[in-house]
C-alpha cells in the first residue's frame, strides 16, 4: 500500500516538478525528440516484413502475407550459410575483442611512468580514428600477393605468397585481427575510467598485507571493475547477430563470398540492390529479435550469478 501511495504521489507531483524545473526538462527535449523521430517512428515500417510491399500501394495498402517472408528465408539454402558466417565472425570477435581491452586497461593502470603511459595510450587509441574504408584498403594493401608486407615477410622466411583476401578461410581471421587492432585501445578507456574509481586505500591495505602487483590486480582491480565488465558483456552479447556491415561488405570479393556473406550484407543486397523490401525487412527483424533475446538472456543470467545487470 505504501508503494502504491508513493507511486500515485510521484505521478501527481510530476506536472508540478516539470513546471518548477522546466529549464532542466527542456534540455531533455532534443534527446527525446531524436528517439521519437529516428528510433520509434520508423518502427511503424516493421509491418513491411509481414506484407507483400509495393511502393505504389504504400505500407498499409500492400497485401498482408503474414509469415510468408520469414518462411521463405528460413527455407532457402542461404539461411544456414548466413547464420554460420555471421556467428563465426561475431563469436570470434566477441571472444577475442572483449577481454583484450580489459587486459590492456589493467596493464596501463600499473604503469609507473605517467609520460610513458600517455605515449602508449595515444598509440593504441589512434587506430580507432581510421575510417572503415581506409582500414579495408590497408588490409588489401598489406596482404597483397605481389607487394604486400605480410607476404614479403613470409617469403623472406621461405614461405609462399598467399592471396589472403581471395581465400574464404582467411576472411574471419583478417576481420577479427583488424578489429582487435582498431578497437582494443579505444575500448580500454571505459575500463580505465572504472579503475580510476577504485579506492586507493584498498591497494594500500593489500600492500600492507604483502600482496604483489599481480595479486592486487586479481583481488582489487578485477572485482572493482566487475560490474562494468558485466554490463559491457551484456551489451556486446546483444550485437552477436549485428556484425558490422561496412567492413564485411568492403572486404567481400567474388572469391571469398562463401565466407563473407553475412546477414547484414544479405539484407543490403536484397533490400537495396534487388528492391525486395519485404524480405529484407523480415530478415532484419529476425536479426533484431535474436539480439533482443540474447540481451534479455544475458541480463537474466548476470543478475542471477553476479547481482549485476543492465536493467
Amino acid at each position: 500500500m505504501n508503494t502504491a501511495g508513493s507511486l500515485r504521489r510521484s505521478r501527481t507531483n510530476l506536472p508540478r516538478a516539470v513546471a518548477r524545473h522546466w529549464q532542466l526538462y527542456l534540455f531533455l527535449l532534443p534527446t527525446v525528440a531524436y528517439f521519437i523521430i529516428f528510433r520509434f517512428y520508423p518502427m511503424y515500417g516493421l509491418q513491411i516484413a509481414f506484407r507483400n510491399y509495393r511502393a505504389v500501394d504504400g505500407i498499409t495498402g500492400s497485401q498482408w502475407v503474414g509469415m510468408k517472408n520469414f518462411n521463405y528465408f528460413f527455407a532457402t539454402a542461404d539461411f544456414s550459410r548466413l547464420m554460420k558466417n555471421t556467428l563465426s565472425v561475431s563469436i570470434f570477435t566477441l571472444l577475442l575483442c572483449f577481454p583484450l581491452p580489459i587486459v590492456l586497461a589493467l596493464l596501463l593502470n600499473q604503469l609507473p611512468s605517467l609520460r610513458f603511459k600517455k605515449i602508449v595510450q595515444t598509440t593504441v587509441y589512434a587506430p580507432h580514428f581510421i575510417s572503415t574504408v581506409v582500414m579495408v584498403g590497408m588490409i588489401f594493401l598489406f596482404t597483397s600477393p605481389s607487394s604486400g608486407l605480410v607476404n614479403k615477410i613470409s617469403e623472406a622466411f621461405g614461405g609462399e605468397a598467399v592471396h589472403y583476401t581471395a581465400r574464404p578461410e582467411w576472411f574471419v581471421p583478417l576481420y577479427v585481427i583488424s578489429e582487435i587492432w582498431q578497437t582494443t585501445g579505444w575500448s580500454s578507456i571505459l575500463y580505465l575510467a572504472a579503475l580510476s574509481g577504485i579506492n586507493p586505500e584498498l591497494h594500500e591495505a593489500a600492500m600492507v598485507d604483502g600482496a604483489n602487483k599481480l595479486q592486487r590486480v586479481w583481488h582489487v582491480d578485477l572485482p572493482g571493475i566487475l560490474p562494468t565488465i558485466v554490463i559491457m558483456l551484456i551489451i556486446n552479447s546483444g550485437k552477436i547477430m549485428n556484425v558490422g556491415f561496412e567492413k564485411a561488405y568492403l572486404m567481400q570479393t567474388s572469391l571469398n563470398i562463401s565466407a563473407s556473406e553475412i546477414i547484414s550484407t544479405y539484407v543490403y543486397k536484397r533490400g537495396v540492390l534487388k528492391s525486395q523490401f519485404s524480405l529484407a525487412t523480415a530478415v532484419g527483424l529476425f536479426e533484431s529479435v535474436i539480439n533482443m533475446i540474447l540481451v534479455l538472456t544475458m541480463n537474466w543470467v548476470s543478475r542471477k550469478v553476479t547481482d549485476s545487470s543492465l536493467f
